[in-house]
């Protein structure tokens, strides 16, 4: 792909005595702010293909000292934990929580909590107030398309959790372990997407060549985060009221679910494997289930399906509004790969 020009082609020229040059494309050193002088850096692949982007500008780069969450006192549950997830996610390695007074024993619970919740992280040092995180992960071996393929699994997991449910009319015990493995798995996915940010290098290593296609990721990760979070509500709905689903509600249930995972599977595979033809026709069964859906708390045979599918059938069909964006994007790809075309029947 070129940047904002058709002209992928440079003539090498003669630069001094014995040394060649080749021009870089006006847009692309715009777009990096390059300025005559400037430090380039590369990285050389095995079939030869050079990955240029700008040197690190000194003092600007990533900094070896803890991030530092500081106040005289944490008082309001839940900001604690929330600022150590958005410190781990934008690409923190070590987190230093620290306080003028002791730190209360529900403040430390929400540290250890947070800890728990993020992959790789673990308390490296803990005083009265005073508290040290660290991160052991190394990003270049967490790809993008294999954490996708874990969201995969996990939101799998959901629907067949809301299978037993209908089945067996019996609360699911896994719906808190699936949420903190759905957090865990995400909150990793917006680091390495943060990091590729500012490395172009790990950005190839962990499947995203081009740096414009991070946006494209971005997209990705919060389809996957809403519905991993859809799919949280509607196990949560079923698990309230499982033992009083009527005979009607767990007929359409069983009817809706089987298919949504197969079409789960579908999407993320068109995703994960470009092809044209795939992509149009994933998308265009996530049309089709969606409109199937458009009417929450009936069944085919337009019978009331009492109170609890109307939530239930509502988040699932939000979650397909999710599949067809992911569809979309699936399309996005494979045409930007250029390498394939189809015959769309006229109107």
């Amino acid at each position: 792909m070129a940047w904002g020009t058709p002209n992928r082609e440079r003539r090498v020229l003669k630069a001094g005595h014995s040394s060649i040059a080749v021009t870089l494309p006006k847009p692309w050193a715009e777009a990096m702010n390059l300025r005559p002088g400037d430090l380039i850096v590369f990285d050389q692949n095995d079939d030869g293909a050079l990955y240029l982007k700008p040197a690190p500008v000194p003092g600007i780069g990533p900094s070896s000292s803890p991030f530092l969450v500081q106040a005289r006192a944490f008082d309001t549950p839940g900001v604690l934990e929330r600022l150590i997830v958005g410190a781990y996610r934008v690409g923190h390695d070590a987190i230093e929580v620290r306080a003028d007074v002791p730190l209360a024993a529900e403040r430390v619970e929400e540290v250890l909590q947070a800890a728990r919740g993020l992959l790789g992280v673990s308390i490296v040092a803990q005083e009265s107030n005073r508290m040290v995180l660290q991160n052991f992960i190394d990003p270049s071996k967490y790809g993008l398309p294999q954490l996708v393929q874990r969201m995969k699994m996990i939101l799998v997991a959901f629907l067949e959790e809301m299978e037993e449910v209908v089945q067996r009319r019996n609360r699911s015990r896994r719906l808190s372990t699936l949420n903190e493995e759905a957090n865990k798995v995400l909150a990793l996915l917006v680091r390495q997407l943060f990091l590729a940010s500012r490395d172009w290098s790990l950005a190839r290593r962990i499947g995203s060549p081009d740096p414009r296609q991070l946006l494209e990721w971005r997209v990705v990760v919060h389809a996957l985060e809403e519905l991993a979070s859809l799919f949280g509500e509607a196990l949560s709905s079923l698990n309230e009221e499982a033992s009083r689903l009527t005979a009607v509600a767990r007929e359409a249930l069983a009817a809706r679910l089987p298919e949504m995972k197969a079409h789960l599977k579908a999407v993320v595979d068109a995703l994960m494997h470009p092809s044209l033809d795939h992509a149009c026709e994933v998308y265009r069964q996530s049309r089709q289930i969606e409109d199937s859906l458009a009417v929450p708390g009936r069944t085919a045979r337009g019978r009331a399906a009492g109170p609890i599918l109307p939530v239930a059938s509502h988040r699932l069909q939000r979650g397909v509004g999710c599949l067809s964006l992911l569809a979309e994007v699936a399309i996005d790809r494979a045409v930007a790969s250029g390498n394939e075309t189809i015959l769309v029947e006229a109107a």
